[in-house]
């Protein structure tokens, strides 16, 4: 069955960087939208980035410029390089896929995914 696992979440001090992972199986990884979701406690789930199958991406005003979504088809892995980190980025971060349908574009709209793992906490302290 379809997995996403997230990893490389912990504490960083503002400023600092963090890598996040999300290994996928159980599909044929290639072609398919991606995305990269946080969420603060009591709060919807929101975009932060979102790479497509041609590795067109996609994000959030907030993080523009200081994280970077990126994937390795040959590793079955997705990525996002968090740099300049701010007490703000604290939050669950999540990897979902969209899978069985092909949309014309990749959004950070997170009812487009239908895949999701099980996140990884991100905290950022001053």
């Amino acid at each position: 069955q379809v997995q996403l696992v997230e990893s490389g979440g912990g504490s960083v001090q503002a400023g600092g960087s963090l890598r996040l992972s999300c290994a996928a199986s159980g599909y044929t990884y290639s072609g398919h939208c991606m995305g990269w979701f946080r969420q603060y406690p009591g709060k919807e789930r929101e975009g932060v980035a979102a790479i497509g199958g041609t590795s067109n991406t996609t994000y959030a005003d907030s993080v523009k410029g200081r994280f970077t979504i990126s994937q390795d088809n040959a590793k079955n892995t997705l990525y996002l390089q968090m740099n300049s980190l701010k007490s703000e980025d604290t939050a669950m971060y999540y990897c979902a896929a969209v899978i069985g349908w092909a949309p014309y574009r990749c959004t950070l709209k997170s009812g487009q995914y239908n895949y999701w793992g099980r996140g990884t906490q991100v905290t950022v302290s001053t």
